[in-house]
Formats: structure tokens, C-alpha cells, sequence
């Protein structure tokens, strides 16, 4: 009996090793989705299960773009601009809950966070160079208001007070999307992985006993650049840069980043870095510094509980927020 017991040990110990052999990390690269660069790493012990995971997150990524898009006439949100002026549009549960997020994470940053800053930026072409002069700016700026959309509840209907009103989502979708991925994972039963799309992340797990190392980019260094390394385990991260999508102008940078109290390209820093619990919190908080600058700024992330913060600020000075301790640079 003692010599079967130890038979099955051996048996058993050889198969946890045959299948620890065969586990691996599976990473996968995609460009094309929400106009920006989409990574999924996972550590999984069967590479068939791991596929099917990762294009389940990508077609999940794909849904949110085609849905909230302004790029897209089809999307929801393109037909929310040219129709919630009239009269209240009834929209799906997802977009709703979004919009009530976005309006919640206006009020937090005092109204540098506004979605309706589209009212403005959409007059910007930042692939062909074109931006709006004054007189556009000063003509479309009154429509730029978070308390120009109402929300109903009860009736799940959105309605702009105003024409004019424009909403973009561009500033919070790609962290909703990031959390739509790893909750994708998760229900698939991962609980190691890696999600990203451009400057929003979001971890679930460690590295084995070790933490994931997460990169903040140099704003004006060469690519690959960093300034520090954070270790992170279980949050998120989003980073926002005047380095993102820009063009220069007789000296002047413009940026995708707009100032909803101005209508120009907001340039108090050079980049913000949120960490938190989930992107699509870090994504919506990341652009405060740029409209409100880095001291109003960090009293407002400073009186959050649940994030922390990196800004750059246009001398290349780096600051934290209170619940950071000083990180070393690179």
C-alpha cells in the first residue's frame, strides 16, 4: 500500500510538472482598435484557451469603439450629437452609466474634465494641422458646459440643453475598454494578466511573487524614454501627454487636450499619470493637470482616497501626490 501511496505521489508530482511546463505567458500586440495600440499578456497553462481569451477581449475593445467612436457616424454617440439637441434620446444602459461617470468625474476636477469640450474640438484636425481661430472658438465655446446634458434615469434618456452641444468620450473610453478586457479575463478565470490601449493600463495579479514594472514615458525624450518605473500589482494606470497626438505652429504646440474654459489646447503641464483602481477612473482623472495646472491639480488628487499621482510639469520637474513616496527616476 505504502508503495502505491508513493507511486501516485510521483504520478501526481510528475503531472503538475508537465503541466506547469507547458504554461506560459501569452502576449499579443494589435493596432487598429480606437485609433491606438492594444496589448493583452496572460499567463495561461493552455495556449488554445489564451487565444480565444485574448480575441474575446479585442472583439469587446472593438464593441466600445464602434459604439462610442465620434469617428464613426453610426456609433451611438454620433448619433447622441446629432440628435439629443431635438429632443431626450433614449440610449443603451452602457453608454448611460458612462455618461453619469464622466458628469461625476466633472464635478471632482471642478470642471476641467468636461466630455462636452467636443462642442470646440471638433473644429481641431490634428492630423491635417488645422486648428480654430478666434472667432470659432469664442462662437462654439458657450456650448462647452457638463450641466448642458441632462440625464434621465428613470426614462434612461440623455438630451442636451442647447445646439451646439457636442460629447466626446475619448478622454474615459479607452480605460472603460481596458476594464471591459479584464473583466473579459476574469470571467474566463485569469487572474494574471495585462491590458492596455495607448497611455491606459490595467493589471490584475503579480508576476509571480513579483510586480509588474509599468513605464512613465519622458514627454520630451526619445521614444522608450522613461522617467521612473512604478511597481504595480491589482490597479490601473493612465497616462496623458501634450506628446500624443500634436502639431506645432510657429512655436506653438497644439494638442489634443482641450481646455474646456478656453477652447485651446490645454498646456499647464507636460504630462499626468493616475494610478488607481480601475482605468476607466484613471483615463477620466489624467487630464485635470493640463487645464487646471499642477498645484491645483494635486489638492484635487490629493483629496481623492483611492488614486495617486505623477505630473510633469512644463519645466520637466517631476511631482507627487501624497500617497507616493519619491520614485527614483528610470
Amino acid at each position: 500500500m505504502q508503495t502505491i501511496a508513493i507511486r501516485g505521489s510521483l504520478l501526481s508530482l510528475l503531472l503538475f510538472i508537465s503541466a506547469a511546463a507547458h504554461a506560459e505567458w501569452v502576449k499579443r500586440v494589435t493596432d487598429g482598435i480606437m485609433g491606438t495600440r492594444i496589448v493583452v499578456e496572460l499567463w495561461s497553462e493552455d495556449r488554445a484557451k489564451a487565444d480565444a481569451a485574448i480575441d474575446a477581449v479585442l472583439e469587446e475593445m472593438r464593441h466600445v469603439d464602434e459604439s462610442m467612436s465620434t469617428y464613426k457616424p453610426t456609433s451611438e454617440v454620433s448619433q447622441v450629437n446629432a440628435h439629443a439637441a431635438e429632443a431626450p434620446m433614449k440610449i443603451s444602459k452602457e453608454l448611460f452609466d458612462l455618461l453619469v461617470t464622466a458628469k461625476e468625474y466633472s464635478r471632482i476636477t471642478d470642471g476641467a474634465f468636461d466630455i462636452t469640450y467636443a462642442s470646440v474640438g471638433y473644429l481641431y484636425d490634428f492630423r491635417k494641422h488645422v486648428h480654430p481661430n478666434e472667432a470659432q472658438i469664442d462662437k462654439a465655446l458657450p456650448a462647452v458646459n457638463y450641466e448642458h446634458i441632462i440625464l434621465d434615469e428613470k426614462n434612461q434618456t440623455v438630451r442636451f440643453t442647447r445646439k451646439g452641444v457636442r460629447i466626446d468620450l475619448g478622454g474615459i473610453a479607452k480605460g472603460y475598454s481596458v476594464d471591459r478586457g479584464i473583466e473579459v479575463l476574469q470571467k474566463r478565470g485569469f487572474d494574471r494578466a495585462f491590458v492596455s490601449a495607448g497611455g491606459d493600463s490595467r493589471i490584475i495579479g503579480d508576476r509571480f511573487g513579483k510586480p509588474w514594472m509599468v513605464g512613465i514615458r519622458d514627454p520630451r525624450g526619445p521614444p522608450g524614454s522613461v522617467i521612473t518605473r512604478i511597481p504595480l500589482t491589482d490597479a490601473a494606470m493612465s497616462t496623458s501627454g501634450d506628446y500624443e497626438r500634436f502639431f506645432e505652429e510657429d512655436g506653438v504646440r497644439f494638442h489634443h487636450i482641450i481646455d474646456p474654459h478656453t477652447g485651446h489646447s490645454a498646456s499647464k503641464v507636460r504630462s499626468a499619470t493616475i494610478i488607481g483602481p480601475k482605468a476607466v477612473r484613471t483615463d477620466g482623472l489624467s487630464k485635470t493637470a493640463f487645464v487646471l495646472g499642477p498645484e491645483k491639480a494635486m489638492e484635487i488628487y490629493n483629496r481623492i482616497d483611492d488614486i495617486d499621482a505623477i505630473i510633469v510639469k512644463l519645466d520637466g520637474a517631476v511631482i507627487y501626490s501624497k500617497g507616493l513616496e519619491q520614485l527614483p527616476a528610470k
